[in-house]
């Protein structure tokens, strides 16, 4: 078995058919049937049924398909890691991030590390919040920016840059618009517009209403922060935000409050895996990273 065959492989299960593989692959379609049953004979099992014109795993064909994927993430993050050895200013950096911290800060750090860094490219990856930690776990990436930053999970290693309020936006027309503060407990009979359940974002609002003893009555939800503004614009309900995603963006018809009662907070960070060592390039943007939010921290303050 060699790597050749473990591409040809993976290249037929997913396209299901001998001859589009060889066509993607530049091959001919007989090299190719012939590796394939090199490969067969050589494991002493069956990875794939005829339908036709067209090929199906069998059941041993999925677990070796599952494995031979692996091996090639593997060998590839290795190629990559030897690449960045050589020279770790030309890497590419691959970075999860959830879409509250999309608009800020990412794109300014990022800006900031390129001005530095400027043949190190990027592979970025918007998702929600607990799918970015299982990724940076089973490495499919090398960092992700989160908020909150989860402190409990013990595969990961955990770095916080900043703690910022969640604030309350309400239609321009609410009622309460005129206050400078609320207490959450004055929008007890409002509708609100939240994220769909399993969101890191709904589950910081479920809890701060549950402190002040009661459950928000959800009208609407939304998967990204713009579609939850819009809709609150539209004055269709009420929200709680990081206030970060309000930095440079109240929408027209809404209006911004702190909230005073409870304060509501989360913090800003990244996680990196704990159990592998960041590729060079990834070590080049980590380090970057504490050096940028610790001078921050300290012209801010």
């Amino acid at each position: 078995m060699d790597f050749r065959q473990i591409q040809y492989f993976i290249e037929v299960a997913k396209r299901e058919h001998y001859t589009e593989a060889a066509h993607s692959l530049h091959v001919a379609q007989s090299a190719l049937s012939r590796h394939m049953a090199i490969l067969e004979k050589e494991l002493g099992v069956s990875l794939f049924i005829r339908e036709g014109r067209n090929v199906k795993l069998t059941n041993i064909g999925k677990i070796f398909l599952q494995h031979a994927e692996l091996s090639l993430a593997e060998i590839e993050k290795a190629k990559k890691k030897i690449k960045e050895i050589l020279d770790p200013e030309r890497g590419s950096i691959r970075v999860g991030f959830t879409s509250s911290l999309a608009a800020n800060p990412l794109p300014a750090v990022i800006s900031a590390f390129r001005a530095r860094y400027p043949d190190i490219g990027f592979q970025l990856r918007q998702g929600a919040y607990l799918p970015l930690i299982d990724s940076v776990i089973k490495g499919e990436l090398d960092i992700a920016f989160l908020g909150p930053v989860p402190t409990q999970e013990k595969n990961v290693q955990s770095h916080i840059f900043f703690a910022e309020e969640i604030v309350a936006l309400l239609p321009a027309k609410h009622p309460l618009a005129k206050n400078q503060t609320l207490r959450l407990s004055e929008l007890m009979q409002d509708t609100f517009v939240l994220f769909p359940p399993g969101y890191i974002l709904r589950s910081i609002v479920v809890n701060a209403c549950a402190q002040m003893g009661f459950e928000p009555k959800v009208a609407f939800e939304g998967e990204d922060i713009d579609a939850i503004k819009g809709l609150v614009a539209a004055g269709l309900g009420v929200t709680l935000l990081p206030e970060l995603t309000l930095a440079d963006n109240v929408p027209r018809e809404t209006v911004k409050l702190r909230i005073n009662e409870p304060v509501v907070t989360r913090t800003v960070g990244i996680i990196i895996p704990k159990n592998r060592e960041l590729p060079p390039s990834e070590k080049l943007f980590y380090n970057f990273l504490k050096e940028f939010f610790d001078r921050l921290g300290r012209y801010s303050g």
